[in-house]
């Protein structure tokens, strides 16, 4: 029996002024070279011709695109950059916002995850965002992760997001994530800590393939709080969801000094770390893979992968701009889906 070919991944236009334009057609140039999966970019067409133009005169490459549908995107994507058309436009020049970024964003990621919800893409791969410019335009989530907890909830579901950032030498999740460090002590409860961990062990075995999970769970303060001398958090909200995870069945290890978890013979004990707030999970992947992390959304009903950085203004438009954490998050949204179907 002859197997259907893959879906196509739909990737988001992210902020129109930012590098996201300039590293997708960099991905694209890129695509025999390294073996890409397909993907169709969710954007205004006539905005993406006149970046493909000027950056195929800077890079001296022929960059073809093509407008399209979600069912002709595979077809396309050897010979041209698959656009499907969101009939948002965008006018921002590069490093520039203007009143049509916001919108131009938005639509393309609410119409990404209606097409792999739909059955049209195999998942989401979203560019860049830049939220001062959203929240400018009365965008009302912390980011990312939160906007696409809505729309999954508006398709009938609630779920957890739960962001993790992944490189072939580092796992993280962040308990509390885009709130203040203030904010993440009020957050921080065993509950919310069992919650997010039960989401990472079941995802590790559902779209990475790993079998037995082994979790590190960071403590909170200097030293996992030397048995209390330096804060109670550890004995009083950490060991307790420890306790219930280990009789979930989780191989659940900590509370671990956040200070020594993360050097290269540590890592090797463990699949993925938890953290308990996002500067203790972040800093220590941006260390050792800034260029190859991918930010994967979990606990949603559809898969989302992102590149690990921001819009870069200052060099959006230059050529510049390295795709590397992009290519990695269309790699591994592939491999996500083919484990998921």
């Amino acid at each position: 029996m002859a197997t259907a070919p893959a879906k196509p991944l739909a990737l988001t236009l992210g902020e129109p002024a930012g590098i996201g334009p300039d590293i997708t057609i960099a991905a694209w140039l890129r695509r025999r070279e390294l073996g890409l999966p397909a993907f169709y970019l969710r954007a205004d067409e006539a905005f993406i011709a006149r970046r493909a133009r000027a950056l195929g005169e800077t890079l001296g490459a022929a960059i073809e695109i093509a407008s399209v549908n979600a069912g002709e995107a595979v077809a396309a994507f050897a010979d041209a950059l698959p656009v499907v058309p969101t009939g948002e436009s965008a006018t921002a020049e590069p490093g520039k916002p203007d009143a049509s970024s916001a919108p131009a964003a938005l639509v393309s990621i609410r119409e990404a995850v209606a097409d792999v919800r739909a059955g049209r893409a195999g998942a989401v791969v979203t560019n860049p965002i830049a939220k001062s410019v959203l929240y400018r335009a009365g965008f009302r989530h912390p980011g990312h992760t939160e906007f696409l907890a809505e729309l999954a909830q508006e398709h009938g579901r609630a779920p957890q997001p739960v962001m993790m950032l992944w490189s072939p030498r580092l796992a993280v999740v962040p308990v509390t994530i885009h709130v203040s460090l203030r904010d993440a002590l009020t957050q921080l409860t065993s509950d919310l800590i069992v919650s997010t961990t039960r989401i990472v062990a079941t995802e590790l075995k559902s779209r990475f393939g790993i079998a037995q999970p082994r979790i590190a769970v960071a403590g909170l303060n200097p030293h996992a709080g030397e048995d209390g001398s330096l804060g109670h958090e550890e004995q009083t909200v950490i060991a307790p969801a420890l306790k219930v995870l280990r009789n979930d069945g989780i191989d659940a290890r900590g509370p671990l000094p956040a200070d020594t978890m993360f050097h290269e013979a540590a890592r090797n004990l463990y699949d993925c770390a938890i953290c308990m707030y996002h500067d203790q999970a972040l800093i220590p992947i941006k260390t050792v893979a800034f260029d190859d992390a991918v930010n994967v959304t979990l606990g949603l009903p559809f898969i989302r992968t992102s590149p690990d950085h921001g819009t870069a203004f200052d060099i959006a438009g230059t050529g510049k701009a390295n795709p590397a954490s992009l290519i990695a998050a269309l790699k591994l949204a592939s491999r996500m889906a083919a484990s998921n179907s």
